[in-house]
């Protein structure tokens, strides 16, 4: 239990740390997106794909940089892809800086020039964003040829499956600003909540709540909090009627006890913060249909992708954070 919460709390410093940095770095976020769209569309010309494409890509490497820095060096750039100087120039090159792209190939390097300037260079955004499109397209520039080659650059299903929901965002949005959050109840309703992650639940076993508690009547309105894709939609025995939307940050945010679900709503659904996916209800600890062992309310939960599964941490700072934002935007849009 006790690592368990740890593990949770680094959790959420990391996503607060890497939600902080989005809004606040020497460069101004709105120019950095621009920079780094005109980036993504420079290279998809070249290699005739969409710009989505890299988007996602970089877009996965840089939440799996926050969730696992160890694991995953941090690339000083606009591009959050990262090579290693022996896997670019070649395990074998006895120059590890080389960035003659003839010597590196002789070598065994992936290195390549995308920026024709005659040099593979690994710090250059340009180069490492073309060396890895040029890998992955390596089969063809089609949708199932983009999917078979992150899995030989991947070998994991679930990292295909979220770069291929980063580019379904990215392409329903056409922008790379998308970090603004909405809280998931209106605030005019009358709710409550406190923070109540970690504490024991006594239905279904042995097993502690992972998330927060929203209490609200019957019926009000539940929003999605993030952009994102709608992952799972239907009947959990815990979570009742519930919704799992995975955000272009690549957390999970899990909605449960739901009444009902807004019917243009489904899996595979691109939804936008704000926008109504169900109602607040009291259904699960059932089957299908159970209703009313508990009085109605939203159980919110986050969890963030670890690789190969997901890990739950403490949404309540992060539903503080969003519902004094939400409350600040909306005293602006009356000025």
């Amino acid at each position: 239990m006790l690592r368990y919460c740890i593990i949770s709390l680094c959790l959420s410093a990391l996503f607060l740390s890497f939600s902080a940095k989005v809004h606040s770095q020497t460069l101004d976020k709105a120019n950095e997106f621009t920079v780094r769209l005109s980036l993504f569309q420079q290279v998809s010309i070249t290699l005739g794909i969409p710009w989505t494409y890299l988007a996602a890509i970089d877009q996965y490497e840089r939440s799996m940089t926050t969730m696992n820095k160890k694991d995953r060096p941090v690339r000083d750039g606009l591009v959050a892809i990262y090579y290693p100087e022996d896997q670019w120039a070649g395990a074998l090159n006895p120059d590890q800086t080389d960035q003659n792209p003839s010597s590196i190939a002789f070598f065994g390097g992936v290195g390549l020039d995308g920026d024709g300037d005659g040099l593979a260079d690994r710090h250059s955004d340009q180069d490492v964003l073309y060396t890895m499109a040029k890998h992955v397209l390596n089969s063809g520039t089609s949708t199932q040829d983009f999917r078979i080659g992150l899995w030989e650059t991947y070998k994991n299903p679930r990292s295909v499956e979220r770069i291929m929901q980063f580019a379904q965002i990215y392409s329903e949005f056409e922008t790379l600003e998308l970090e603004k959050h909405a809280f998931p109840l209106p605030l005019r309703a009358d709710y409550s909540y406190r923070s109540t992650w970690g504490a024991k639940r006594g239905w279904g076993g042995r097993r502690i709540h992972e998330g927060t508690d929203l209490f609200a009547a019957y019926g009000y309105p539940v929003r999605s909090t993030c952009y994102g894709f709608v992952e799972i939609l239907g009947w959990n025995r815990y979570g009742g009627w519930r919704v799992g939307i995975r955000s272009i940050n690549n957390v999970y945010h899990y909605y449960a006890h739901l009444s009902g679900f807004n019917k243009e709503i489904k899996q595979g659904t691109i939804v936008s913060p704000g926008e109504t996916i169900g109602w607040v209800g009291s259904s699960g600890y059932g089957k299908p249909g159970t209703q009313g062992k508990f009085p109605p309310h939203l159980h919110y939960g986050l969890y963030r992708d670890a690789g190969y599964t997901d890990w739950s941490f403490d949404p309540y700072p992060f539903l503080l954070r969003w519902e004094r934002e939400e409350r600040l935007r909306l005293r602006n849009d009356k000025k």
